[in-house]
C-alpha cells in the first residue's frame, strides 16, 4: 500500500494533468487540506515536495505553490529582431516571442529601471571604453502574468541615448517599436548582433526575483548590438528562468568556401 503522502501527490497530479489546476494557478495552502482531512502538515508537505521533484509545480517562499507551466514560452532567435516588427510595427521583442508562442501579453508585463552608472568591466570591454566610465543601465524585469520570466539589462553610451524614451523609467517598452526604434530614430539603425548563452546556477537574489524553485538554473545571455559601421549601440545581459523558455535559432547556413569563390 503506498504512503498516504503518495496518495495524496498522485491525486493532485492528477488534478493538474486534467487542468483543473491549471498552469500557474496556485495549490491549496497546507493548512486547508490539514484541514480539509488530506493528511497532516507533514503528509502535505511530502506530497508537494514529491510534486515539485516531478517538475509539476514550483515552490517558493512567499509565493506558495504553483502549477508549473508545461509549455515553456518561444524564445525566438533571429526573427524577433525582424526590423518589419520594431521600426515598421509595434512588435517588440519580448512580445514577438509571445505572439509566437500564442500566449496573451500586455505592455506592462515589462517594468524598468534606469540610472547612470560607473560601467563594470564587461560592459566597458563590450562598448570599448575605460572601465567605469558613465554608461546608463536600463533594466528591466519580464512578467508573463504573474511569474516573472527573465531580467534584461541594457547597457548604452550616453551620448546614444541621452534625452530618448530608452532613459524613461516608465514601464513598458520605450514607446512604438521600442529601443531599437528609439536607436532608429536617433539615427543608429541596428544592423547585426551578437549572442552568447551560458547555463549556471541562479544567484540568492535571482532566486527571490525569477521566484525560482531550489536547484533551479538560469540561462545568462550577452548581446551586442552593432550598426553597419561597427559601432556598439547596446550591450546587454539577460536572466532566463532555464525552465519557462525553449530557445530557437533559424538561420542560412553559410559556405564561406562557396563565398571565396565567388569574390571577383
Amino acid at each position: 500500500m503506498a504512503p498516504k503522502w503518495r496518495e495524496l501527490a498522485d491525486k493532485l497530479a492528477e488534478r493538474i494533468r486534467s487542468g483543473e489546476y491549471a498552469p500557474g494557478q496556485q495549490l491549496p495552502h497546507i493548512r486547508v487540506l490539514v484541514d480539509e482531512g488530506e493528511g497532516s502538515k507533514a503528509t502535505v508537505h511530502a506530497a508537494y515536495k514529491a510534486l515539485e521533484a516531478e517538475g509539476l509545480v514550483t515552490s517558493s517562499r512567499g509565493h506558495g505553490t504553483r502549477v508549473r507551466p508545461q509549455s515553456p514560452l518561444k524564445r525566438l532567435g533571429i526573427e524577433r529582431y525582424d526590423k518589419a516588427k520594431w521600426r515598421d510595427g509595434d512588435e517588440v521583442a519580448f512580445i514577438a516571442d509571445r505572439v509566437a508562442s500564442g500566449r496573451a501579453y500586455r505592455r506592462g508585463d515589462q517594468t524598468q529601471t534606469v540610472a547612470l552608472i560607473e560601467a563594470p568591466a564587461v560592459v566597458a570591454a563590450a562598448h570599448g571604453l575605460p572601465e567605469g566610465a558613465p554608461v546608463y543601465a536600463r533594466a528591466r524585469l519580464v512578467r508573463e502574468g504573474e511569474q516573472p520570466t527573465h531580467t534584461l539589462t541594457s547597457y548604452y553610451r550616453p551620448e546614444h541615448v541621452e534625452g530618448t524614451r530608452l532613459v524613461d523609467p516608465t514601464p513598458g517598452p520605450a514607446g512604438r517599436g521600442g529601443g531599437y526604434r528609439v536607436l532608429y530614430d536617433a539615427g543608429y539603425e541596428i544592423d547585426h548582433m551578437t549572442e552568447e548563452l551560458f547555463a549556471r546556477v541562479a544567484t540568492p537574489e535571482e532566486s527571490k526575483l525569477l521566484q525560482l524553485p531550489a536547484g533551479e538554473p538560469v540561462v545568462e545571455m550577452h548581446r551586442t548590438t552593432y550598426t553597419a559601421e561597427g559601432a556598439v549601440v547596446e550591450f546587454a545581459i539577460g536572466i532566463h528562468a532555464a525552465s519557462r523558455f525553449a530557445w530557437r535559432y533559424d538561420f542560412q547556413v553559410p559556405d564561406s568556401a562557396r563565398d571565396e569563390k565567388l569574390k571577383p
